[in-house]
């Protein structure tokens, strides 16, 4: 399904969802299935479990690796995101994730972590509130009309996702921004840059 944003069919959305999974399989990247099998499943049950939500510093080096698994390996942010201090890891996700539901200051806040951009930001928050941050990706934002270029900024994140939930709540359903992502990146086939 190449133009899955122009569907209003609930149908081709939940089918383009279903495939998911098969399409991270197809990308050919030994560590992405394991990776996102951690990323949508534990990770998220990981984050509700604690009374003050945060990411460990091993959590956030596994998302970035999925990141990158994903889009495309930057070699260098891995290692600065390894290089973050352990509790500074802990105390800026936990303060980022409080400002929950803001539309960016949680992104804008865990972007002060050293080789944590927008993209890397908004996969924490996506794993964080499914409902209210996608995770930034360059292959879907390029599918969304009226967005224009794509722009790491907060503003440009602001808009991409108020225009994910807003796809989530046509589809219905109980779709979450996170939901609108998957569904198109895997209509899309996968793979693309990822900031």
């Amino acid at each position: 399904m190449p133009d899955l944003w122009s569907s209003s069919s609930a149908a081709d959305w939940r089918r383009a969802l279903r495939a998911y999974e098969e399409v991270i399989g197809a990308q050919g990247v030994e560590s992405l299935p394991e990776l996102d099998s951690w990323y949508r499943t534990e990770l998220p049950a990981a984050i509700a479990s604690r009374a003050e939500r945060h990411v460990t510093h091993e959590e956030l080096v596994h998302i970035t690796r999925w990141k990158m698994a994903r889009g495309v390996w930057r070699a260098r942010n891995l290692v600065l995101v390894r290089g973050n201090d352990p509790a500074v890891v802990l105390d800026t996700s936990r303060a980022a994730i409080a400002k929950v539901p803001h539309p960016t200051a949680p992104i804008s806040g865990l972007a002060q972590l050293a080789g944590v951009g927008p993209a890397t930001a908004s996969a924490v928050m996506a794993a964080a509130e499914p409902g209210i941050y996608p995770f930034l990706d360059e292959l879907i934002a390029a599918q969304v009309p009226g967005l224009g270029e794509v722009a790491y900024t907060m503003k440009y994140c602001g808009l991409y996702a108020d225009a994910l939930r807003d796809r989530a709540r046509e589809v219905g359903g109980g779709w979450t921004a996170v939901d609108v992502e998957r569904a198109l990146w895997a209509a899309a086939g996968g793979k693309a840059g990822v900031g």
